[in-house]
């Protein structure tokens, strides 16, 4: 299955960017997980919604071509970042590349709560009627304390969220083939 992992943080240290990476290698079997980076994408404006910058005629591309997609955001105030609100805005106008796309939803913070409040934000966005991404059901994947869950490199080797990752990954798949 091709699904394209939208990382909702422009920062080099991003953590979920690193969750990401470890997401694309442990299921490079099962998800060919293509990592969209925003850090070039340039603020949505209305007035080049019809002729927009070529990298986001790109990113739209990766989008309309996969099967399926993975929103990786910290939490920022108690919601996403403004950047991956930005990219939404861009992907749900004029050409609305989100459309019916299964979705699933995975946010990692340094708070013990995850990203609990950004995800809720980010699911009345997705679930909105310009975007109109369907997003995976009663599989929330919030990673609180991620700093504690990580190996020196960044990567993800605390093994109880690794095997749940797992189970919200498979149950992803599964609910992704049935609705398209």
């Amino acid at each position: 299955m091709k699904v394209v992992a939208i990382v909702g943080s422009i920062s080099e240290q991003s953590k979920n960017k690193k969750l990401a990476e470890f997401m694309q290698k442990r299921f490079k079997d099962k998800l060919d997980i293509e990592i969209m980076l925003l850090n070039d994408m340039p603020m949505y404006n209305e007035d080049i919604e019809l002729n927009p910058p070529a990298v986001v005629d790109e990113m739209r591309k990766q989008i309309r071509e996969s099967e399926g997609l993975l929103i990786l955001t910290p939490e920022y105030n108690h919601s996403i970042p403004g950047v991956l609100k930005n990219a939404l805005d861009w992907f749900s106008r004029v050409e609305r590349v989100m459309l019916n796309k299964p979705t699933m939803i995975v946010g990692a913070s340094m708070g013990a709560l995850g990203t609990v409040k950004a995800q809720l934000h980010l699911r009345e966005i997705l679930n909105s009627g310009g975007v109109g991404a369907i997003t995976l059901p009663r599989n929330e994947v919030f990673i609180g304390s991620i700093q504690d869950k990580v190996d020196e490199e960044g990567y993800l080797n605390d093994e109880s969220t690794i095997q749940f990752l797992d189970t919200v990954v498979e149950q992803f798949i599964d609910w992704a083939k049935k609705i398209q």
